[in-house]
Parts: structure tokens; sequence; C-alpha cells
């Protein structure tokens, strides 16, 4: 199968909060671990995932969703400025990267999008496609390192094609507004299976975190 992170799609969620300050304080409710036979150049490691959250199925007319404590993760990642739907097509290529620099993986990759594409032209949308790394890690160009802080995240996890993913974000935003939160940072997906090792795109999850603050 294709890579299939990358498809064309369309986000339409208000983020008009994007990178508020006053953020409470947090820790981690979901883990993954990595299996000894990891192997960075494919980006094919298995990771074991578990939450306590109910899975969100499409068409999302039910998002289950929670919120969580999410720890600082380090990670490297590639810059994008331009329209969402070419991020998720880079991640192959910063596993690729990584592999040259001799750089293990700590996780499955995400990305993260900093802009609402409703009031921001899709030439001037920000995101990065990242895979987390030790914290100590140094990746050199054109990788670039950072770290997420930990922040107090609204998060649900969904399954179908990457691409469908936002599909979901009209839950998500209504669990925030229910719990008094506005968004207070760029929106996480992290792309839990390779879309490379499965028969169907049906079998893909994909959680997505929306870190908060009180409105």
């Amino acid at each position: 199968m294709a890579d299939g992170y990358g498809e064309p799609f369309t986000r339409t969620i208000n983020m008009k909060h994007l990178l508020c300050p006053g953020l409470v304080l947090i820790a981690s409710c979901a883990t993954m671990h990595t299996s000894s036979d990891t192997t960075a150049e494919s980006g094919a490691t298995e990771w074991v995932y578990s939450s306590d959250l109910p899975i969100s199925h499409p068409p999302f007319t039910t998002v289950h969703c929670n919120w969580k404590d999410r720890i600082d993760q380090g990670y490297v990642y590639l810059e994008r400025v331009g329209p969402y739907s070419g991020t998720g097509s880079l991640i192959p290529e910063v596993h690729r990267l990584l592999a040259q620099q001799g750089i293990q993986p700590s996780g499955p990759p995400f990305a993260l999008y900093y802009d609402d594409p409703g009031t921001v032209a899709p030439a001037a949308l920000r995101s990065r496609a990242c895979v987390p790394v030790e914290s100590w890690t140094r990746a050199t160009r054109p990788l670039s390192a950072d770290s997420l802080p930990s922040r107090t995240v609204a998060y649900a996890v969904a399954s179908g094609p990457y691409p469908d993913v936002p599909d979901c974000y009209k839950g998500l935003f209504g669990y925030m507004d229910r719990m008094n939160w506005t968004l207070a940072g760029p929106i996480r997906e992290i792309y839990l299976i390779p879309p490379s090792e499965v028969e169907g795109y049906d079998d893909l999850l994909c959680e997505v975190q929306a870190p908060v603050a009180r409105k």
C-alpha cells in the first residue's frame, strides 16, 4: 500500500485560540513500547499502545474523548509551510534521515498542525512531520530537534485513513467546550500504525491530542 499519511484532505476546525498562555500542569495515561527488533530505516517498529479510551470510528457521529497529562517529548522533524495534505508524506523521509544518522525512534511518528485552514491561506499553513526520540538526541540538518512540553491535552483515538482523521475534530472540540477549555497549542496527530503494514486503511489508528487551557 502507499504510505497513506499524506493524501489530500480538508480541515475545517476553528483553531483561533492556538498558542494561548496559561496552561495547567500534567502527567500521562497512554503508553507505547518498542519491540526488540526496531528498524529505524523503515519506521516499521511495533508500538504497543494502551489507552482506556474507546476507539472512535468513521463517520465519527460519536467521538469518545477524555483528557490526560502529557509528559515532555523530544522529537526530530522536518518543517513544512504549505497545504497540510503534504505534511504526512514527509514522515518516511524523516525516518530515512534518522537511519542515515544512526538515530533510533522512541515511538510512533506524529504531525503537528499550527494554523487554522479556515483563516490561513493554504500556502502559509505551518506544520511539522515528526518522529519522537530520546531527549538528549542531537540530529543534523536537514532534520531539526525540539521538545513538546508537558501539557494537559484533550484527546481521542480515531480509526480509518489518516487523511480522514480531522473528521473527528468536531467531537473533540465539542468535548473541550463542555469542559470550558480552549485550544492552547498545535494539534498533534500520532500515527500509531504504519499504513504500509495493514491490509486496509480501516485498521489504522491515530491519537489526536489538543493542548488545552481554561477559557
